[in-house]
């Protein structure tokens, strides 16, 4: 699917970039060009010593940020696909900075649509989040914006080649200020802070992270929200999982924050069909073929005022389960 390709990852330096980075190189090692595009340079330092030059020919490390289009254009010279996963994501943060995750997640979002528009990029996913569901937070009224407009780049397009489509999943397991790593971390002070006992939140690895974004890579027809069936985990099931037998501390809930997180909201059922692995939000406004679709991938429209809640989710991750997956995932030493 990506050999002969050039492809372009923005934030390729946080934890699916670089997982993503990792995969593609292994399955399509004939790719043409690796564009890694971000702006912390020590990240980009380090990264280069995990895939450097020499073993890996068709990588380059490219300082930007998604804010500068015209970096951004130049980045995507030659550039067939774009994974958009650059983004200012830590909630608490947001709540105190909001006009600079405004101008990260929203105006870079249109810069990164728009030089697309301009270079002839093939296909461009961007990674969404459940927070952008019913937001209650900037982050999530940011990234709610972000897909919107990724969405509707569709009726932009022209008579330009070009897809544009986007991932939504949960809390990634693992990934740099997440829960598992906190509590890993913080448990050598003999306590963990909870912040509500009741909390819930989806959870997904790296792995099936970056294997939706490349299911959305080669099945988007344009316009779609990606969302992957995973489990749900409790809050004091993951605290359980790292140190049975500490104390917990309840320090209440941080700014922004939900008590539990959706990510298909009942308004959306409308539009909201089962794939079977995923599902899928369809935009309001196609430029292709609905019953097409439906038939081509035996997508089945879900039930009028169906909710997809990690408080309500059918599947769950328990205590022992959440260590196996910490082995798998994170920490293959990991023990109690």
């Amino acid at each position: 699917m990506l050999n002969n390709k050039s492809i372009l990852i923005t934030g390729g330096t946080g934890s699916l970039g670089k997982h993503l980075t990792k995969t593609i190189l292994k399955k399509w090692p004939n790719t043409k060009r690796l564009v890694i595009f971000s702006r912390d340079e020590q990240k980009q330092f380090q990264m280069a010593q995990e895939f450097p030059n020499e073993k890996y020919p068709n990588i380059r490390y490219f300082i930007g940020d998604v804010r500068d289009k015209e970096r951004l254009l130049r980045a995507m010279e030659g550039i067939d696909v774009v994974i958009h996963a650059a983004a200012m994501k830590h909630v608490h943060i947001a709540e105190y900075n909001p006009s600079e995750c405004i101008l990260t997640n929203i105006k870079g979002a249109e810069n990164v649509i728009h030089a697309s528009l301009e270079k002839g990029i093939t296909d461009v996913v961007a990674l969404s989040t459940d927070k952008a569901c019913a937001p209650i937070n900037l982050y999530g009224a940011t990234k709610l914006v972000s897909d919107k407009l990724f969405v509707a780049a569709n009726n932009i397009k022209g008579s330009k080649n070009i897809k544009f489509s986007v991932v939504r999943y949960g809390n990634v397991m693992g990934s740099n200020g997440s829960v598992i790593p906190f509590f890993m971390s913080h448990k050598k002070k003999g306590y963990l802070p909870i912040t509500d006992p009741e909390m819930t939140r989806f959870n997904i690895s790296l792995d099936d992270g970056v294997a939706m974004v490349l299911h959305a890579l080669e099945n988007a027809w344009g316009g779609e929200i990606f969302i992957p069936k995973i489990p749900s985990y409790k809050i004091l099931d993951i605290a359980n999982a790292i140190a049975p037998d500490l104390e917990h501390r309840t320090i209440g809930i941080r700014p922004g924050e939900k008590l539990h997180e959706e990510m298909i909201a009942e308004s959306d059922s409308f539009y909201t069909y089962d794939l079977g692995k995923y599902y899928t939000i369809l935009p309001s406004v196609t430029n292709w073929n609905l019953t097409d679709f439906i038939q081509k991938f035996n997508a089945k429209i879900v039930s009028k005022g169906f909710k997809y809640n990690s408080d309500t989710n059918t599947e769950w991750d328990t205590v022992e389960g959440l260590r196996d997956l910490i082995i798998k995932h994170i920490d293959s030493d990991f023990s109690i």
